[in-house]
């Protein structure tokens, strides 16, 4: 397991607020003491209080009222708007044409193809490239908060072909619910590989909480960030929602988590599987979108007591994706240049923001 690095001021003082918030120390309602009052105990400045209160707000905690300054908009499960109503929806593509630099990746591919050569044509390990699942593992723990060992990680051709691993883990015994509307490629993938499929009604935050209510499903596929086609993100509330529903019924997530890198917000969005690590949530990317669409190569990372199940029913697998793709993966996490592309990235869309 990884150490945690250097924490910024203002992320300590988010997460203390978040937890004192998701604890019920600050419920429903509540206002938050005012911002000089919070520079004033803690000994922070004004503006690392506001970088912290901000990001409560971009991820649903909190909201700000004119002149009156912070409250909790976070609710426990249990206690969400039993009025929900299914929203129209209309979408904004995200970064897909931002492709990597292709002036980085050409030099990449050649220093891959120079030195690499020993393993170049080598088969790799079924779940995918040590090197690789190590340069993934360390990236998660720096950018997503999120840290588990390289043997949780399992590399595969894009998330389509993790819906199939998803299916022979979890069972084609049980009922699979997906957001409605969905990308319907996930359904497709699900029935092609034996399993039956519930659809669940998005609201405007969200799978609505009645339809949640309502499911019997086995496991539950949600994007909670920028679902497609809805553009919805799910605030903290629903995450909340989510994972607690998945303890309640003793199910599965499977958080497909596309698009997520190039988040605005302040810090990246937590993920599910960061807030319940360990039994419940399996999570999925893609490199698609953060380096360019020919690039057929993603990643799934399992709980850790789901880690011999997959030995058990799927160790057996080949690799899907080659050697040298792996390598240049691996070699563009470990350099820095896919990080600095995403932040590139990031800072684009603040700023086309603004104008």
């Amino acid at each position: 397991m990884k150490k945690k690095e250097f924490t910024p001021a203002y992320l300590s003082l988010y997460r203390k607020l978040r937890s004192q918030i998701t604890e019920g120390n600050y419920p429903a309602g509540a206002k938050l003491p005012g911002k000089r009052t919070i520079a004033m105990e803690t000994g922070l400045s004004l503006v690392t209080v506001e970088h912290a209160l901000q990001i409560l707000a971009d991820e649903g905690y909190i909201e700000s009222r004119q002149r009156s300054g912070y409250y909790v908009c976070y609710q426990e499960y249990g206690l969400l708007n039993t009025k929900e109503e299914q929203v129209s929806f209309s979408y904004t593509p995200g970064a897909s044409k931002d492709h990597f630099p292709y002036s980085v990746f050409a030099r990449t591919v050649r220093a891959v193809l120079s030195e690499r050569s020993n393993i170049l044509l080598e088969k790799s390990d079924g779940m995918g490239l040590p090197e690789l699942r190590t340069a993934v593992s360390d990236y998660l723990a720096r950018s997503r908060n999120i840290f588990v060992s390289p043997e949780q990680i399992v590399i595969g051709s894009g998330s389509e072909y993790m819906y199939s691993l998803i299916v022979q883990l979890a069972g084609r015994d049980g009922l699979y619910a997906v957001e409605d509307p969905s990308y319907e490629k996930i359904a497709r993938m699900y029935r092609a590989n034996g399993a039956e499929i519930e659809y669940l009604k998005m609201g405007n935050d969200g799978i609505m909480s009645a339809e949640l209510s309502r499911s019997h499903a086995d496991v539950l596929h949600v994007t909670p960030f920028n679902s497609y086609p809805s553009g919805i993100t799910a605030t903290a509330s629903k995450r909340a929602e989510y994972i607690r529903w998945a303890q309640e019924r003793n199910a599965l997530i499977v958080e497909d988590d596309v698009d997520s890198e190039f988040s605005m917000s302040r810090k990246p969005e937590d993920t599910l599987f960061s807030l319940e690590p360990d039994h419940t949530v399996i999570y999925i990317n893609s490199f698609t979108r953060t380096v360019a669409p020919s690039m057929r190569a993603g990643y799934m990372i399992l709980p850790a007591a789901m880690v011999p199940v997959y030995h058990e029913k799927a160790g057996f697998y080949s690799c899907t994706v080659s050697t040298l793709t792996q390598c240049i993966l691996a070699r563009l996490i470990q350099s820095g240049d896919f990080e600095r592309h995403i932040n590139r990235i990031r800072r684009q869309k603040r700023k086309n923001e603004s104008f």
